[in-house]
Formats: structure tokens, C-alpha cells, sequence
């Protein structure tokens, strides 16, 4: 039987024909879409261009979003440690750990971003979290084991955040009291009010409801992340050219060595070393929210693409700023290399400048909470 036509059939009038073209005839048209071959084997790939696979709400991650994510993830206030850790190794072991490190975080990161899928890599399901990439490819008691470990890790990020915050906010405070006083007064003060502000500003910006509305705020940080650590860059640069040279040794802070804290024994020399393997670690971690910031990048192409070219980017820039900052910061002040590179360049002087890069390191830890603490729970 043939199939009834959607459309009047045509008339003959005196020998012409008459076509139909009522308004009945455009809309039963217009409401029949034509359903292609690829649409009819997967309908959900036209579902909606409002949500994803997965019916969520439309992933608009794009590359330099996910790239200021790992650069506020990654660059935190432990770049400012980096000359320290490269005064205890010298100039020799310093660069070659930190580059070793980047090395590594590359290719351990570009492994976790497979990961955000299992299976196939461009439709396989979904994994949101580091804890659901582990249980989809771990699984039992290894779920719980790195769970504790993930979350204890958060919950120490938490509180250096938070103590990291308030001692910036009183070296402003204190710097211009300092400088109004002329040094009279020792400007003694308590962190206690910093850190209930810095809790609460947290608990404003946690009020915005999903992780991927705030890209603006990690790129802010970013931005603040560069602007502190370049303040001590500039004054490393300045340093090195008042003395007339670099400073350091081939093999960093010898045995017998008169610092701040004492003479150096073998034994310290050993934790100083291992501190200081620590402290390069520390600047590159940002594995625990790798995934979360992978779920919010926009398909396609394909997730882990996007997150791939991001990681390393992000991770060369960050390799060579840290450069930079540890080695003028260790050019500049050899042996005496402080833990923190700004309190080594007169911790009043210049005051402004000073203030700035504070300034600066409070607003990216509060984006730095956001990225870290928010995107992991």
C-alpha cells in the first residue's frame, strides 16, 4: 500500500494544474525536521545544545580558563620559598630538581587526564571528581585509602591558606605602621581578626553555586599570582646587580656555614635537603583538583585534548617563572636565602611596593581556596 501523501493533492482546473499552497501545507512541512543518519543511530548527540551526555548544563571550559585554573593551582605563595630550596641544594641540583619535578608533573598529569573518562575517551562515562576517577578504576578499600589522604591534604591546604592569608594582611597593617611611626612603635598586632575575615570572605564566595562560574575569579588570581612573584623577581634582579655578581656555590649551604639559625651540621644539612626536595614538590602539586578542573571544560574536541595542551602550557610558564624567581632570589642572597624571598629585601623598605605584593598574595589565596577547596569537595 503506498504511504497517504502529508499534502492536498492538486487540481485540475480547464486543464492546468492548481498546486496548494494553503498555510496547512507550510506547517505540516516545517514541523516534520528531516532526521539525518548520524542523528537517528545516537538521537542524544541533538538532544539539546543547552546540557551535555551526561544531561548536565553545557560545560563552557575552554583552554585559557583551564590554563588559569592549574596557574592558580599550581603558583601559590611556595614560589616564594623557591631561592631557599635552591640555596640548599646549589646551583647545580636546584635547577636540575625543578625542571626533573615539571618532568614529572607533565607526565603524571597527562596520565590523570585520561582518566575523566572511563573507557572510551571521548564517550566513556564521565568521572567528576579525583575520588570518582579512583573508584572507577580502582575501586574497594583503595577508594577510602585515598580519600582520607586526598582530604586530609585539603584540610592542611585549608589551614596555610588561611595562615598564609593573615600573616600578608598583618605585614600591610604592620609595614605601615612601621613607616608612620618612623620605627618607634613595634607595631605588635593578633592574626585572629585576619583569619575570621579571610573565613568569611571564603564563605561569600562559596555561595556561588557552581564551580564553573567562577573562571573569572581564578583568572584574577592568576593574575595577582604573577604580580607578587614578579615584585620578588624585580627586587632578586636589583639585588643581584647592587652586589655586582651572584652569590651561591655549586652544591649549596657547605657543612659548618654560619646562617640565621646556627651553625650547619651534617645531619641538618641532610633536612635542609629533604626540606627543601619538599618544598619544590609543594610548588608543583595540583594533582588532587586536576580532575574537577577537566569537568569543566566544553566538548568538543575531546576533554583530555584540551586538558593536555593546558597542563602544559601552564606548567612550561610555571617552570620558567620558578626559575627565575629561585635562582635571582638565590643569586641575590646566597647562603642567607630566606624562607620568604620578600622579607628578605627589608621587610619595610621599600614599604609600598611591599604592600602591593601582600595585597596581591591574599587575593590569589582567596581565588587559590576557591580552586583547590571547592573543586575537590
Amino acid at each position: 500500500m503506498l504511504q497517504r501523501s502529508r499534502t492536498l493533492p492538486s487540481r485540475i482546473h480547464h486543464g492546468a494544474v492548481e498546486e496548494r499552497h494553503d498555510i496547512r501545507h507550510y506547517l505540516q512541512v516545517e514541523v516534520q525536521p528531516k532526521v539525518t543518519e548520524s542523528e537517528a543511530i545516537n538521537p542524544q548527540s541533538s538532544y539539546s545544545k543547552c546540557f551535555d551526555d551526561d544531561g548536565r548544563l553545557k560545560r563552557t571550559g575552554t583552554f585559557w580558563t583551564s590554563a588559569s585554573h592549574i596557574i592558580t593551582a599550581v603558583i601559590g605563595s611556595g614560589v616564594l620559598s623557591l631561592a631557599w630550596a635552591i640555596a640548599q641544594l646549589g646551583w647545580v641540583a636546584g635547577p636540575s630538581v625543578l625542571l626533573l619535578f615539571a618532568l614529572v608533573n607533565l607526565y603524571t598529569s597527562n596520565l590523570l587526564a585520561m582518566c575523566y573518562r572511563s573507557g572510551e575517551t571521548v564517550t566513556g562515562q564521565r568521572n567528576y571528581t579525583y575520588m570518582d576517577a579512583i573508584k572507577a578504576n580502582l575501586g574497594g578499600r583503595k577508594v577510602m585509602l585515598c580519600g582520607l589522604v586526598q582530604y586530609f591534604n585539603l584540610f592542611g591546604v585549608a589551614i596555610g591558606y588561611t595562615i598564609a592569608s593573615s600573616v600578608s594582611m598583618m605585614a600591610i597593617k604592620r609595614s605601615n605602621c612601621y613607616h608612620k611611626s618612623g620605627g618607634k612603635d613595634p607595631c605588635h598586632m593578633s592574626s585572629n581578626g585576619y583569619m575570621i575575615t579571610f573565613g568569611i570572605i571564603e564563605v561569600i564566595f562559596s555561595q556561588i553555586p557552581d564551580f564553573n562560574q567562577v573562571w573569572w575569579l581564578s583568572i584574577v588570581a592568576a593574575i595577582m599570582s604573577f604580580t607578587y612573584s614578579s615584585v620578588g623577581l624585580g627586587l632578586g634582579i636589583g639585588k643581584v646587580v647592587g652586589n655586582g655578581g651572584f652569590k651561591g656555590s655549586l652544591l649549596g649551604i657547605s657543612i659548618g656555614t654560619v646562617t640565621h639559625a646556627g651553625t650547619v651540621t651534617p645531619t641538618q644539612k641532610m633536612w635542609r635537603s629533604m626540606q627543601a626536595l619538599g618544598a619544590i614538590a609543594f610548588a608543583y602539586s595540583y594533582s588532587l583538583v586536576l580532575i574537577e578542573i577537566q569537568d569543566t571544560i566544553r566538548s568538543p574536541p575531546a576533554e583530555h585534548k584540551t586538558m593536555k595542551k593546558a597542563t602544559v602550557f601552564s606548567i612550561a610558564l610555571t617552570t620558567v617563572f620558578y626559575l627565575f624567581c629561585g635562582c635571582f632570589g638565590y643569586a641575590a642572597f646566597g647562603d642567607l636565602a630566606p624562607g620568604n624571598l620578600l622579607t628578605g629585601f627589608g621587610f619595610y623598605n621599600p614599604y609600598w611596593l611591599l604592600d602591593i605584593a601582600n595585597v596581591a598574595i591574599v587575593v590569589h589565596l582567596v581565588g587559590a581556596f576557591q580552586v583547590c577547596l571547592r573543586a575537590a569537595c
